[in-house]
């Protein structure tokens, strides 16, 4: 399916020179003097790279339609991730390097969104919260409040987040995977 620059809009997934790019804005532009164009700003799916594009009106580009499946993280073998589709018991294997940065939001049975363009697997979102426990942290002193400070906690799957200074070790702490931010201990 094609689409032209007139049917932009923010999160529509198009085709550039053979790449997959998401709109992120973008702006019709009239000038008083020549053709109308439309500036873009777009992330490139694979690398998360954003550009700025500029298009003539009415160019006209293939649309991809993304889809965000629901599965089931099962177990990481230390190589590869597996997850499951919960309604159709499929799954499927996706190498290290391809989850990246995401799998320490990742624990074993926690449900996450695998994000596919047509057929091809491009991206894993993990829960928006995830709940870890601390493994290791330095113990806090005596006296220290919630506004008292903030230190380090590693977590069960790698992570490491900043908490305040009363989360000990066997805690299991509320964390928002966005932006790596400590909630809430639970």
């Amino acid at each position: 399916m094609s689409i032209s620059t007139q049917d932009f809009k923010n999160g529509i997934c198009i085709v550039i020179d053979g790449k997959l790019y998401t709109i992120i804005e973008f702006q019709h532009v009239k000038p008083g003097k020549g053709g109308a164009f439309v500036r873009t700003k777009v992330r490139d799916i694979k690398t998360g790279r954003v550009n700025d594009i500029t298009f003539r009106a009415g160019e006209k580009f293939d649309d991809v339609r993304l889809e965000l499946k629901e599965m089931q993280f099962l177990y990481s073998d230390g190589e590869d991730f597996n997850f499951m589709d919960t309604s159709s018991y499929e799954q499927i294997t996706l190498p290290e390097e391809f989850i990246g940065e995401t799998k320490v939001w990742l624990k074993e049975n926690d449900m996450c969104g695998i994000q596919y363009a047509g057929d091809e697997i491009i991206g894993v979102e993990p829960p928006m919260f995830v709940e870890l426990e601390v493994v290791d942290t330095e113990p806090g002193f005596k006296g220290d409040t919630v506004q008292g400070g903030t230190k380090s906690a590693t977590l069960e799957t790698g992570a490491v987040v900043s908490g305040p200074m009363f989360v000990n070790n066997g805690d299991v702490l509320k964390v928002d995977t966005r932006d790596g931010r400590y909630i809430t201990r639970v």
